[in-house]
């Protein structure tokens, strides 16, 4: 699972200036603001008549005042120059259990957090990729695995980590599977052989004990964060 690296984008309200407007940033998805009359009194800025001839080619100092923007209910980091806004998103999470014949799919990871421990192969969803193909994606570039998809097993919600992951059953379409660059190995074990102890998350046992009820189903509801 890869750490994040999610740009955003910038939409305008007709009329909004550009003028020295700040980039989005990444793991942060962006929208628009408010136009200079929206912003609070308190953080007013000068009409361009008002302005000085130095302040007119200052450019724009970025979203770096902590406010509750009008109309929201709670603090964003804002733009007082040009009314942009930083909104920061959940992320999405997608991968698979991953099995052949009697097997199950697992990479002891190569990176932190949790690195030499065992998970499923899965990481961020990409920008407009669909969780289907994402959930392919990751279970190549960390096992070399190409998977055919067979339902949504799993939607765990992780609200400290801002996380929504979206686990899927898959099939192997060949046991060939090898370590990518995020792993350190990869191995195919059956059940009694898991290695519990050094699982990397909860959200794996999660997935491994959804994927477990729904043996022998071609027809399988998603699972949830177990109850508390």
């Amino acid at each position: 699972m890869k750490q994040a690296s999610q740009p955003g984008t910038l939409r305008l309200r007709e009329g909004t200036p550009t003028r020295g407007l700040a980039g989005p940033r990444a793991g942060v998805q962006t929208s628009l603001m408010a136009s200079r009359s929206d912003l609070p009194d308190a953080t007013a800025v000068p009409a361009p008549s008002e302005a000085s001839a130095g302040d007119a080619e200052r450019p724009a100092k970025g979203p770096v005042v902590r406010m509750v923007p009008d109309g929201d209910d709670r603090e964003r980091l804002v733009c007082t120059d040009c009314g942009f806004i930083n909104y920061v998103n959940p992320k999405v999470v997608v991968g698979a259990v991953c099995t052949w014949q009697e097997t199950i799919l697992l990479c002891r990871r190569a990176i932190n957090p949790r690195k030499g421990f065992w998970t499923l192969p899965a990481g961020y969803l990409e920008e407009r990729e669909t969780t289907e193909a994402g959930a392919a994606r990751e279970a190549w570039e960390e096992a070399r695995a190409r998977i055919a998809l067979e339902g949504v097993l799993g939607v765990y919600n992780i609200p400290r980590l801002s996380q929504v992951q979206i686990i899927y059953r898959a099939r192997l379409l060949a046991p060939d599977v090898t370590a990518g660059p995020e792993s350190l190995e990869v191995a195919l074990f059956r059940w009694d052989d898991i290695p519990w102890a050094d699982i990397a998350f909860p959200s794996v046992h999660w997935a491994l004990e959804h994927f477990r009820a729904s043996l022998g189903q071609k027809q399988f509801p998603a699972g949830c964060n177990p109850s508390a």
